[in-house]
């Protein structure tokens, strides 16, 4: 009888242990598996997104308000694609621009958002025509070195 209690406690703590363990993975992962299906879904074409990851976070005036869901090559293969969700709420105008920064000098990259104010809102799946490439600092050293430099 005293044996059977002990497994019970013990069977206790290691379900709570699991549950506790799994809901870390999910908010500290930033995946959406509850209640992420009305985000807002918009589009952007860069000319490079050297160093920016699925998962990248997208920001309004330092504010977090999305994260890059994918990153791709346009129907030409010349330009990136990137996808992103913003959370429900978040207003872009049709002369919003999107550009691509660097935490600190070797820090992660992220999407910074300038929303715009013309009257026409973007719709849902709609694209951001202004964007902004991050400055690839592998390129520009080398440039400095080789003499290259404009």
């Amino acid at each position: 009888m005293k044996d059977t209690k002990l497994e019970l406690i013990v069977g206790v703590f290691v379900l709570v242990g699991i549950a506790a363990l799994t809901y870390l993975a999910v908010k500290l992962g930033k995946l959406e598996v509850i209640g992420g299906g009305n985000n807002l879904e918009i589009h952007a074409e860069f000319d490079s997104v050297a160093g920016l990851k699925d998962g990248a976070t997208v920001e309004i005036a330092g504010v977090q308000v999305g994260q890059v869901k994918k990153i791709g090559l346009n129907g030409d293969g010349e330009r990136a694609v990137v996808s992103f969700s913003l959370t429900p709420g978040v207003k872009l105008y049709g002369d919003a621009i999107a550009s691509i920064k660097t935490r600190g000098l070797i820090g992660d990259k992220y999407v910074s958002l300038s929303p715009g104010g013309s009257q026409k809102e973007l719709p849902p799946g709609g694209k951001i025509r202004e964007t902004e490439s991050g400055l690839d600092f592998e390129k520009a050293i080398s440039e400095f070195i080789h003499g290259n430099v404009k």
